[in-house]
Order: C-alpha cells, then sequence, then structure tokens
C-alpha cells in the first residue's frame, strides 16, 4: 500500500484538482451546507451547540464508512479496480498542487494585474475579509495560507494515509472541510461550529507538529534563512489563537525574514491575532513563490520519511 499512496502522491503533483471532476471534498462541503440550511436556521445558540455536534458526527463518520464500503466494494469486484479506487480516493484528500496553483494565482494578479482583482483572488483561499487589503497584507495573508495548509492539506492527510489508509484520511478532510467551513468564532458560526473546531484542534495537534518539523528541513534543502526560521519557529510557534496553526507559520516567517498574523476581519467582525515573527523587511509578492517552493520540498520530504519509517514497519515488525 505504500507504493499506492506514493501513486497518489505523484499524481496529486501532476494534475492537482481540476474544477469539472469528481471529488468528495466537494460532496462533504455540499452536505455541510445542506446540513445547516436544513436544521441550525433560526435556532438558539444553545440549539445549535447540539445540532454542530451531531453535524460533525455525521460528516466525519458518514465520511469514512462511505469511503470504506467503496473500497471493499471495489476489491469485491476485482483487485485492479480496488487499487485504482485506493489510489483515486488518496489522490483526492492531497492538495499540495492545488495549495500552491491558488497561490500562483494571487502572486500572478499581484505582479500583473489590479489589487482590486488580486483582493478578490485572495478571498478565494482565505476567510478574512478582503475588501480593503493593501499589497503586503494580500501577499501575508497567501503565505499564511500555503503555510497552515502545508499541514492541513498535505502533511496531516498524508500521515492518515499512512495511518489508515484513504479511510482515515477522508475522515481528516471531512474534520478539516467543518472546521474551514464552520469553525469561526464570528455569531453566525459560534455555536454550530464551537466542536467543528476544537477536533480541528486535536487532530491538527500533531500534524502541525510535524509540518514545523519538516519545514525546518525545507529551510535547509532550499538554502534558506534555517536559523532565523528555527528561532522565530521556538518562540513564536504559540503566537496564534489556533493551538496549531502557528507551528507551520512560525517557521515559513522566519525563513522569509517577514512578519505574519495580526488583527484582521472575518465576515465583519474584528478579530485579534498575535503577530508571528520580526519584520526584517517589507513581504513581496516574490514571497508567495518561495513559500510554494517550501510547500513542495516539505510535502516531498515528509513522504521520503513516511515512506521509509512504513517500509521499516512492515519488514520488521508485520
Amino acid at each position: 500500500m505504500i507504493y499506492w499512496i506514493i501513486v497518489a502522491f505523484i499524481l496529486d503533483l501532476l494534475i492537482g484538482d481540476p474544477y469539472n471532476w469528481p471529488h468528495p471534498i466537494k460532496l462533504i462541503g455540499n452536505f455541510i451546507t445542506w446540513f445547516q440550511q436544513k436544521f441550525t436556521q433560526k435556532k438558539s445558540d444553545q440549539e445549535n451547540y447540539r445540532w454542530g455536534v451531531l453535524l460533525w458526527l455525521i460528516t466525519v463518520f458518514g465520511s469514512g464508512l462511505v469511503t470504506f464500503l467503496l473500497l471493499r466494494l471495489s476489491f469485491l469486484l476485482h483487485p485492479f479496480i480496488g487499487i485504482v479506487c485506493y489510489i483515486y480516493l488518496s489522490y483526492t484528500t492531497l492538495a499540495t498542487r492545488s495549495l500552491s496553483l491558488e497561490g500562483k494565482k494571487v502572486y500572478q494578479k499581484l505582479v500583473y494585474d489590479s489589487l482590486a482583482n488580486a483582493r478578490k483572488q485572495v478571498a478565494m483561499i482565505v476567510g478574512r475579509d478582503t475588501n480593503e487589503l493593501t499589497k503586503e497584507e494580500i501577499t501575508k495573508a497567501t503565505i499564511e495560507t500555503i503555510a497552515e495548509n502545508t499541514s492541513d492539506g498535505v502533511i496531516a492527510p498524508l500521515l492518515c494515509l499512512f495511518l489508515g489508509g484513504p479511510t482515515l484520511a477522508m475522515m481528516y478532510k471531512a474534520v478539516n472541510t467543518l472546521d474551514s467551513m464552520v469553525g469561526y468564532v464570528t455569531p453566525k458560526y459560534r455555536a454550530i461550529g464551537w466542536f467543528s473546531a476544537k477536533m480541528d484542534d486535536i487532530w491538527n495537534f500533531i500534524p502541525a507538529r510535524l509540518t514545523w518539523l519538516y519545514l525546518l528541513g525545507a529551510t535547509k534543502i532550499l538554502r534558506l534563512n534555517t536559523s532565523n526560521a528555527w528561532k522565530v519557529g521556538k518562540t513564536d510557534c504559540r503566537n496564534h489563537k489556533s493551538p496549531n496553526s502557528g507551528y507551520p507559520e512560525a517557521v515559513v516567517a522566519g525563513a522569509l525574514g517577514i512578519q505574519l498574523g495580526g488583527t484582521h476581519l472575518y465576515h465583519g467582525v474584528e478579530i485579534y491575532k498575535p503577530t508571528i515573527g520580526v519584520s526584517l523587511r517589507s513581504a513581496k509578492p516574490e514571497d508567495i513563490l518561495t513559500a510554494n517552493k517550501l510547500l513542495y520540498a516539505t510535502a516531498i520530504l515528509s513522504l521520503i520519511v513516511f515512506s521509509v519509517i512504513a517500509g521499516i514497519i512492515n519488514n520488521y515488525f508485520l
């Protein structure tokens, strides 16, 4: 199965997530939206806390059950069909290429297009309000997204694939999708999304810290400022409202010599966030491309390490 995961990883690097392809994460997102519209409209906060727990349970365990049954059915039909299904489902949980492409789109708008269009483009990948962002703020927001999702979109699902195959990885993607859609502290989501946000923190605890380590290795491979990445990564990794997001963001901020974080508007509500890193210089659009290089180097490094560890376990302990 190690080889199947490697093939899925390579597929993700080659083709990413074409918009017109069927994708399980889109189905998960559609279900979350339907559930909110059907059961949480015009309910009290107390009721929505309970509905939020139910939403999480149905979405996460339902995603795992459907994935498990699809795999079982496909292998019963034919081993080759089962392998193809395994690889495809694994591939859909990874987001290295799609994340880098979204970052590159923002970079292109900043460099070759207007500030207004750059604001619209970055709004596609961040939860904060973007209407008043400056060029540097757009750059920082994009880098933060790439850094955070190096953990959420690559390292975490990859770890789940090696631990529990597509079933566990799809459950993780459901956890992460719930957090991205309803895990806000704004009045609209604080009740329905409270449980999803807390569970996302738990599921990402280990992946975020592994990402911190792999990112440090990637800074060395790319010959960036590893010493500053280590310093900022160690001192500022907890300078975030999330117990996990600060870990990858701190390393990237240190490697680039810029400051990330800070207070921003989310759905019209000002949310305080501490700053991460010391500003040695202003952030430039080109830093987005460097963040993408860190993303790829970290993803490949983690795949190698996970594969070696899995191979050792399979050969000597199973």
